[in-house]
């Protein structure tokens, strides 16, 4: 603090013309100044007080005087600069209480609670109660004849160091309510970029400067550092390396902050690290007209620390977003996603849209026989293959274990075209690879239908391609929904009749032709429903064979007949032998021979009194299924252990699929 000279006892005083005793004001205050109102109705207090502050610095400023003669003035004053630091008020000016209805004025009314009061008067009789000067925060109270220039200059020095602690305060307080809201608001931002340029925004905010000549920057320094968000004259760099700023001094101070994994501060530049030096970081460059003071740095690294920590909670919940959204194999959408997408494209009315599922065929068995890193091979060979030849214009997820679903143009997302993409063999594993795939479409032209059900109405198309078309495609209407519907209404009738034990066998006797002597019974399962009607076999049975149902039914169906078979025998009325259906789905479920022997020894009968008839599924498991498990041995060894055991091998409707030739040589 400089003071001009002068005797400590002496009146305010004017200065000597020649400015003697001013000091003189110090070069680097940023243009920053304590502004001091002098209110008072008496011309030569304004000027003794001009001219005894004048070329005062206090705490690193220049005072500035601003003048009023009225408390009307003092409130015109006040409402164009609000950033008065101290108020000299003269207590009576127009009216005995001119002075204090102006104080209820500044704190009530313009809120210049960090202001400081300093209250003067003439006359000592007109001092205000201390109760007044508790309720408007008034800093003090004297009589002119007490404010000599020593005083005066002690006076003005305490209410300015009041003034610049409740300033901090203050401004530490709106910097934290900052700091709340802007994470509160970083954390919903979407994506890194949207954070970066969040970042930009807040921090300028609590500098108080415009968003401009702001930078972030990330990376590590063997992979380059790129402009994540940028404003002003950087704007046009975002996603550019950082070396394309113009002002190396810029770039230098990026580097060495993402390097050091440290913010760093000058009076007029900051950078601010935020993240962990040897992992997901960024900086961002601050540039300041005016200095950047102490209690700015603070809130800044408070901010940091606020900042890094959504910063982390937003690059955890990318990576959530991405376990639920994203295939980790194959970086695709997942189901999930693609369900989304496809809603979005019908909310936004997108027209001329279309959407294909891209069933593998038999890829089961070729995981079976080649092994699951074949599996997953294939799986990338299929979806890089789809990728190239839809292009950018089409989305292409995974929805689920071997199927792909395209959303695009139609003229693009065209089955026949799509079938044509595999017309050249795939590469796995470097060498061709042939596939056959069966494809589900729509075309989706009704936008009341939401994503989840386009792409129910898809599987529909592809479940019927799987069962009648394997190799082609089927292209949904709505008669095949309502199909769809019927089935499912009937599977879940069908599981309320097992569950209720409303299935039951009828059996049909099986008779030497030349004899006509009764040699066996086949068990046949029937079911009728709940309005007395009969549900024909063929309706239900296929049903459960589709879906797994026909396990269970089959299973208990065999014990059923194993244990009527032993009723027979202790009556004396049993034929040679008990025929039972099974389906090939059944040879294919584990443990299939252990239940047949399981049901044998609950009845107590030998395996040659049953007869076991294969039911031919080729409409279920599509060509080349029997063909496969014949070919690893898989329903042979099966058949080799039941005939090991005793029991009998047939072909049901033997001749009416061509499964049967190629099981009978083999049953022989």
């Amino acid at each position: 603090m400089t003071t001009p000279a002068g005797h400590e006892d002496e009146l305010i005083r004017f200065a000597d013309d020649d400015g003697e005793g001013a000091a003189p004001l110090a070069a680097d205050h940023g243009g920053r100044v304590w502004k001091i109102l002098v209110i008072d109705d008496d011309d030569d207090v304004h000027q003794a007080t001009r001219f005894s502050l004048e070329g005062v610095q206090l705490f690193g400023r220049p005072l500035k005087l601003l003048h009023a003669t009225s408390a009307r003035e003092a409130r015109a004053v006040l409402e164009a600069t609000r950033d008065v630091a101290v108020v000299l008020l003269d207590v009576v000016m127009e009216t005995p209480d001119a002075g204090l209805a102006l104080v209820d004025h500044i704190r009530n009314t313009l809120r210049m609670l960090e202001t400081r009061i300093v209250l003067r008067t003439g006359q000592p009789g007109y001092a205000p109660e201390h109760d007044t000067l508790l309720r408007y925060d008034i800093n003090d109270y004297k009589t002119k004849s007490e404010l000599t220039h020593h005083k005066l200059l002690t006076s003005i020095t305490t209410t300015l160091r009041a003034y610049q602690q409740l300033c901090l305060i203050e401004t530490s307080r709106r910097g934290l309510e900052q700091i709340v809201e802007a994470s509160g608001a970083l954390l919903r931002a979407e994506g890194l970029q949207r954070f970066a340029a969040g970042v930009i925004t807040q921090i300028a905010a609590i500098l108080g400067t415009r968003p401009e000549g702001v930078v972030c920057a990330q990376g590590q320094a063997t992979a380059g550092y790129r402009v994540l968000a940028a404003a002003g004259q950087y704007a046009h760099l975002v996603d550019q390396p950082v070396e394309r700023l113009l002002d190396e001094r810029v770039v230098g101070l990026l580097k060495q902050a993402l390097r050091s994994g440290q913010s760093l501060f000058t009076a007029h530049e900051s950078v601010l690290f935020l993240g962990e030096r040897e992992g997901d970081s960024m900086a961002a460059f601050v540039q300041s007209d005016t200095r950047i003071e102490p209690v700015d740095v603070q809130l800044l690294r408070v901010f940091c620390t606020n900042l890094t920590a959504c910063l982390h909670q937003l690059i955890t919940l990318q990576r959530l977003h991405h376990v639920a959204y994203e295939d980790a194999m194959l970086k695709l959408p997942n189901r999930t996603r693609f369900v989304e997408l496809l809603s979005a494209c019908m909310a936004q009315g997108c027209a001329e849209q279309a959407l294909v599922v891209v069933d593998i065929d038999d890829f089961a068995g070729v995981n079976d026989l080649m092994g699951h890193d074949y599996g997953d091979a294939l799986l990338k060979a299929m979806a890089q293959r789809l990728a190239q030849c839809a292009g950018p214009a089409v989305t292409l997820a995974r929805v689920s274990g071997n199927a792909f679903g395209l959303l695009g143009p139609s003229s693009i997302v065209d089955p026949e075209r799509v079938l044509g993409f595999f017309e050249q063999p795939l590469e796995v594993e470097g060498k061709p690879q042939r596939v056959s795939v069966t494809l589900g479409a729509c075309l989706l032209d009704d936008p009341g239908i939401d994503g989840v059900d386009w792409l129910k109405n898809a599987n529909i198309a592809l479940k019927q391609a799987k069962r009648d078309r394997r190799g082609r495609y089927v292209r949904f209407t709505p008669e095949m929904a309502q199909h769809a519907r019927n089935r499912t209404q009937m599977l879940t009738e069908l599981h309320a009749a097992f569950d209720h034990n409303h299935l039951y066998l009828a059996f049909q006797p099986q008779l030497d032709l030349r004899s006509g002597e009764l040699i066996g019974l086949e068990a046949l399962m029937r079911w009728r429903g709940q309005d007395g009607r009969m549900v024909p076999p063929d309706r239900f049975i296929p049903l459960a064979e589709q879906s797994g149902l026909i396990v269970s039914l089959g299973d208990w169906g065999l014990k059923t007949a194993c244990l009527t078979m032993r009723e027979l025998l202790k009556q004396g009325l049993a034929p040679r032998r008990m025929a039972v259906n099974v389906s090939v789905v059944q040879f294919q479920a584990p443990g299939f021979v252990e239940r047949v022997q399981g049901a044998l020894d609950a009845a107590g009968l030998r395996a040659d009194q049953l007869e076991l008839e294969i039911t031919e599924s080729v409409s279920l498991l599509g060509h080349g299924v029997i063909e496969s498990l014949l070919g690893h041995g898989v329903i042979e060894s099966l058949l080799e252990r039941l005939r090991g055991m005793g029991v009998s091998i047939a072909i049901d409707d033997f001749g009416t699929g061509y499964s049967s030739l190629l099981i009978r040589p083999h049953k022989d």
